[in-house]
């Protein structure tokens, strides 16, 4: 099994990126207000309480660039062409088939307001273009 090229300096880019792009996104003044009504999220509650899925957050948003960046190679290798934009399209194709997809199952049989369906599944739209583009833009020595 050869596992495919990979630029790790692009993959913490994009990793520190979902970090940017979700203080953004949630920020009171940007969707912040709103998804935390929808959400029944507290947003005057303790710094102290976000640390752990910070963490968790930053440990997955390694796995979600590093599986775009292997998925970009592949697809690359494949369609050949433009890296840059081998990464948008397997971002894009990625997301609609496994988050967009999964989040409004989810939240369907959650009962969840679709408004909120939305703000999320737009931010992560949002998360996954940014990751691709800086994937896209400094791919692996040796394939381009």
């Amino acid at each position: 099994m050869q596992v495919p090229e990979i630029n790790y300096w692009a993959v913490i880019l994009a990793t520190l990126s979902t970090m940017i792009v979700g203080t953004i996104w949630y920020t009171p003044k940007v969707f912040g207000t709103k998804w935390a009504q929808l959400a029944g999220v507290d947003m005057n509650r303790s710094g102290a309480t976000a640390v752990i899925p910070i963490v968790v957050t930053v440990f997955v948003s390694f796995i979600s660039a590093w599986v775009l960046a292997g998925a970009t190679t592949i697809a690359w290798h494949f369609y050949e062409g433009s890296y840059l934009w081998a990464a948008v399209l397997t971002g894009i194709i990625l997301w609609a088939g496994f988050t967009a997809a999964r989040f409004i199952t989810h939240d369907a049989f959650e009962g969840r307001p679709t408004n909120l369906t939305v703000i999320n599944i737009a931010h992560e739209l949002v998360t996954v273009v940014v990751m691709a583009i800086i994937i896209g833009v400094w791919p692996p020595a040796g394939t381009v």
